[in-house]
């Protein structure tokens, strides 16, 4: 059977069609499912009692199995078990402006950065469309959330699951769909160089975060080993031409690692290396993981790590922690299922 969630209302229209069905039921389907937060074809009235039958026998509606579900003052985090078996979170974050959820694009994460749960273990498989959407639908029917703007943040790397992404984001930004606006939609990358590219034709209003972490190539390739194949002047030329296609300012990721990378030189490093671009630091302090070498940096480095961007003419912010008592570092609660 086929995922309904996986279907762009184009591919559900042409299904219709191929049926001999009107295309604009099309609409309605998704008004049931994202609207009115609907999965049963059973339910939907207002489509005939053969074409609900026929849906029926060729969708699949159900949602995720949820193997655990922690929740703190200002997030909730799932780990969600898909139909074969595989592990993947989800988190949604409280912000005073709405609620944000951050899912994942893979099962395991082939980047390896060192100081991330995720990388411990490898990449199994990219996600679908459906299952990216399903991470959202299964976090709104289970708490009754209403989600205002999504990050592509989690497990995996986006960009290397490129088409599943983008049709993803055409599902959960549709008018009749989600309609998350695309200014509300962020997706991250490690400096995935084709990727970007292909992105900036895209012609879309979303946004575009690169996770950096180190002002030099010495460093970074310490740090995240795709630095060896997309050095960092490299993707900072490619964020640069990002941006003139675009008309979008990028959101450059740094995690703040103790006596790594928050030091006053690595702070007016990162300074010169970002002077006249569209774009604002986040710093983030690190979270920290069991059995790890790195720690996060104490509150002081990180404010003057900041104050030094600052006086440089960086704009920065240092994102605000969630999630601290719910092992919300990215990819942990799965590293301990599997693990055990």
């Amino acid at each position: 059977m086929k995922d309904i969630f996986n279907f762009t209302l184009k591919e559900l229209e042409e299904y219709l069609e191929k049926n001999n069905e009107k295309k604009y039921i099309a609409g309605i389907i998704y008004e049931w499912l994202y609207k009115r937060f609907t999965p049963s074809f059973n339910d939907m009235t207002n489509i005939g009692k053969e074409l609900r039958e026929k849906l029926t026998a060729d969708f699949k509606t159900s949602l995720f199995t949820i193997k655990d579900r922690k929740i703190s003052k200002d997030a909730i985090k799932y780990l969600f078990e898909l139909n074969d078996g595989s592990l993947i979170e989800t988190v949604i974050m409280a912000h005073d402006y709405g609620n944000s959820i951050c899912v994942s694009s893979q099962v395991g994460c082939d980047m390896g950065c060192a100081f991330c749960a995720s990388g411990r273990l490898k990449k199994v498989r990219d996600l679908t469309a459906g299952e990216m959407v399903l991470q959202v639908m299964t976090a709104i029917y289970t708490d009754h959330v209403k989600i205002n703007s999504i990050v592509i943040m989690g497990i995996g790397e986006p960009l290397l699951n490129y088409d599943n992404v983008l049709s993803f984001i055409k599902i959960i930004n549709h008018p009749k769909g989600l309609e998350i606006g695309a200014r509300h939609i962020t997706v991250s990358t490690c400096g995935i160089i084709p990727g970007i590219k292909k992105l900036a034709e895209e012609k879309m209003q979303i946004n575009l975060a690169l996770s950096l972490h180190a002002p030099n190539d010495l460093l970074r390739s310490k740090l995240m080993p795709i630095n060896k194949a997309y050095s960092i002047n490299k993707v900072i030329k490619e964020i640069k031409d990002y941006i003139i296609k675009t008309n979008r300012r990028v959101t450059i990721e740094y995690v703040m690692i103790n006596n790594i990378n928050d030091g006053n030189k690595e702070a007016l490093l990162l300074a010169k290396l970002l002077k006249g671009m569209n774009v604002y630091v986040n710093l983030i302090p690190l979270n920290e993981i069991p059995n790890s070498k790195y720690q996060t940096s104490d509150e002081n480095k990180i404010m003057q790590f900041y104050d030094t961007l600052k006086k440089c003419g960086i704009n920065v912010t240092v994102r605000r922690e969630f999630g601290g008592k719910i092992e919300a570092a990215c990819g942990q609660l799965r590293a301990n299922e599997v693990q055990g």
